[in-house]
């Protein structure tokens, strides 16, 4: 090899790289830390054995059943399993966490909420209409709890004994309504707004039937299942168990189109639709718990996050039910359906290569490393990063193609995009 040939590898090799790092920040936090947000969203239950025999119900009544549900309060435990395909990534969020500059809580809904992207966790729910939900993620040894109280944000770690607070940014005036941003909005929905966000994306390019009875959480529930009609999509079905009196989903799972686990199995063990106590829902900061203000802490990261990179995936991308997915700016959308691919540009329309003294942390380069695949195609060169359910490529001249696709499809987009 001429040596001016070997300087090139190299230097590719590091731009190559730099790329991985610069995705970290860029990549990561919507791909991820979305999907992250949107298990716990999810509120549905563990099946037991025994099927109901329950009177025979047509795909299109059980869909009226659930949207004629008016169910509002509820309370219980909750199983959540996960299998993205993604390793470990509670060293990314404590990577990205000394990327701010040490300004950071424990107790801060990012981090936990992405832990939740991989693994199994227990849960313990309440929820009191749209103004009071509460949710806590129960460890061996601590319990982490998320409570959002007519406008008002906790969050506390009894590990660290550290509490985050925010108030919602967008909340009614009179103080006694969600708000529709800030950390609140990652709180957990009922399962049947969850459901209906599932609905809202079944069209011509989907199947929708009825497949059998379950018992869920000691509950009588018919089987609604949902599938792609189209070939190159990550998912194979949605299945949802809708509890046969009240209407409300009681399950959720999420199949991967290549087989093998569910992508999400999480559910009640235990349900209860009696009004929680409103004490439930009422927290007062532990004596000597270092508590974080979420205004200070903006202040101290200085806002890293640019304003110019889309938080979210557009509707239309055959992602559109997973909460906060839908409403981002920025992106074109190529085909429908549940193959629906959203194209953006990188920040400033440029490659990955990262500004002058600006570095990443080695953990977050490390889990973009074990999730990226470098492809070619007419398009040139890029990488595509990988979980069983959302797939992104990042072309090296800054193209973005994201969706719930396979990594074919991906391809395929982007060189028919030139």
């Amino acid at each position: 090899m001429a040596p001016n040939d070997s300087a090139q590898s190299t230097d590719e090799a590091k731009g190559f790289s730099a790329g991985r790092r610069r995705a970290a920040r860029y990549f990561v936090p919507v791909a991820v830390a979305g999907v992250a947000a949107a298990t716990i969203g999810l509120v549905p239950a563990l099946a037991a054995s025994g099927d109901p025999d329950l009177p025979k119900i047509s795909a299109q009544e059980l869909i009226e059943k659930i949207a004629a549900s008016d169910t509002e309060q509820l309370s219980g435990m909750v199983k959540t399993q996960t299998d993205l395909g993604l390793p470990a990534i509670s060293a990314l969020a404590d990577g990205l966490a000394s990327e701010a500059g040490g300004a950071s809580s424990s107790a801060s809904p990012d981090g936990k909420l992405m832990e939740l992207a991989t693994g199994s966790h227990t849960l313990r729910v309440a929820i009191d209409g749209p103004d009071r939900q509460k949710v806590s993620i129960l460890e061996k040894n601590a319990e982490y709890s998320l409570i959002h109280n007519a406008g008002e944000v906790w969050a506390y770690d009894s590990g660290s004994n550290e509490v985050f607070h925010a108030k919602e940014a967008h909340g009614k005036k009179d103080g006694s309504g969600a708000g529709d941003d800030g950390p609140a909005a990652e709180l957990p929905t009922t399962p049947k707004d969850f459901a209906e966000e599932a609905l809202k994306a079944a069209g011509t390019t989907t199947s929708v039937s009825v497949d059998g009875t379950a018992q869920v959480a000691g509950r009588d529930a018919y089987q609604l299942v949902i599938k792609p009609k189209q070939s190159g999509s990550t998912i194979g079905s949605v299945k949802v168990a809708v509890d046969a009196k009240t209407g409300t989903p009681l399950k959720f799972t999420l199949n991967s189109s290549g087989g093998g686990k569910a992508i999400f199995d999480v559910g009640f063990t235990k349900v209860d639709f009696a009004k929680p106590a409103a004490s439930t829902f009422d927290f007062t900061p532990p004596k000597g718990a270092k508590v974080t203000e979420a205004d200070e802490l903006e202040k101290q990261t200085g806002g890293t996050s640019p304003e110019d990179v889309p938080q979210g995936l557009p509707k239309g991308t055959g992602l559109d039910f997973l909460p906060g997915a839908g409403g981002a700016e920025g992106f074109d959308v190529i085909g429908e359906g549940w193959t629906a691919i959203a194209k953006a540009k990188t920040p400033g329309g440029e490659g990955f290569t990262p500004p002058e003294g600006e570095d990443v942390p080695a953990e977050a380069t490390d889990f973009l490393d074990a999730l990226g695949d470098e492809v070619k195609g007419d398009f040139g060169t890029g990488t595509v990063f990988k979980t069983r359910l959302v797939n992104a490529l990042i072309t090296d001249d800054g193209e973005v193609y994201v969706g719930a696709v396979t990594k074919d499809a991906l391809v395929k987009a982007a060189n028919a995009d030139k």
